[in-house]
């Protein structure tokens, strides 16, 4: 049985933005953000609870995915973090929302986290995958510990042409692969994803992944209308909106350690709940964790 509503769309300046709605329209909003390489089926036993205790949530499909189109055959397909968190604000907008709740893991954790670090007054509170996802760029071209660059195997595929034709050619297989990888533990993975690889068949998914794996380690210029933004997430600005970040214990891209060294990042109410037996697809892993946790911070 499927819990996920008729796909709607809104017009941004850049997007024709698909996305899924429950809940009345007159409700508090909330907003569930997938991350790579994932869709907003990962929202499926959050969205209709929260719905149905009279929350508006609004569920959308991230530039690259689904049926969320670019308006221009001249965008750059940029995957960049400050475009991710440009098209939440402009969602939001287009949707008249001044203030919802934001909650996001991997590339949509990071949109989440950027908004609530840069524009607080538009975040009523946070629910972040793994913590404070702003890139630092400037530093990312310093090795890590060959434990976490064995991990990142797949970002440096896609910085080669091989990677490019690999995941034009491969991108279920890819991303299938990733799934197992990521959440190792998780019991129903293959029977979860093929409701998600549809999602990867946009046209644009090629170009918005590989700019992403390529603007973050400085291999390819991002949107010059963008810059702003990405100079100030060098700062790596702290996050003040009341925030719970959910950690899976058994995440296969970085497991989190027992010492949460993104406490320093949040300056607001915080708090850290660490999932085990959970791996990197935190809310269709954990909906119940997820759901909680949400709930926690909207009812107080």
């Amino acid at each position: 049985m499927s819990n996920h509503a008729p796909i709607q769309y809104v017009r941004t300046p850049i997007l024709n933005l698909a996305y899924e709605e429950h809940g009345p329209i007159t409700g508090d909003p909330v907003i569930l953000l997938h991350g790579f390489p994932y869709s907003p089926r990962a929202f499926d036993e959050i969205a209709p609870p929260l719905a149905a205790k009279g929350y508006r949530v609004i569920v959308p499909y991230l530039r690259g995915y689904g049926p969320t189109r670019f308006n221009s055959p001249d965008t750059l397909r940029s995957g960049q973090q400050a475009a991710l968190a440009q098209d939440l604000l402009e969602l939001m907008d287009a949707l008249s929302i001044e203030q919802a709740a934001l909650c996001g893991y991997d590339w949509g954790g990071r949109a989440a986290c950027i908004v609530a670090a840069l524009w607080p007054e538009r975040v009523r509170c946070l629910v972040t995958g793994d913590g404070y996802n702003l890139q630092n760029i400037p530093r990312s071209i310093r090795p890590r510990a060959p434990e976490t660059e064995h991990r990142l195997w797949y970002q440096y595929y896609f910085h080669t042409p091989r990677g490019v034709e690999g995941l034009t050619e491969n991108r279920r297989g890819v991303c299938e692969l990733l799934w197992k990888l990521w959440s190792p533990t998780w019991a129903n993975r293959a029977e979860r994803y093929p409701l998600s690889a549809p999602a990867f068949d946009n046209p644009d998914f090629v170009d918005v992944v590989i700019h992403s794996y390529r603007h973050r380690f400085m291999y390819v210029a991002g949107d010059p209308a963008l810059e702003s933004i990405e100079e100030a997430l060098t700062l790596q600005p702290p996050i003040s909106v009341t925030t719970i970040s959910l950690c899976g214990a058994d995440d296969g891209v970085g497991p989190a350690g027992e010492v949460d060294d993104d406490i320093e990042h949040f300056t607001g109410c915080y708090e850290r709940r660490m999932l085990a037996g959970v791996g990197h697809n935190i809310p269709e892993e954990a909906p119940e964790a997820t759901l909680k946790a949400l709930l926690d911070l909207l009812q107080r």
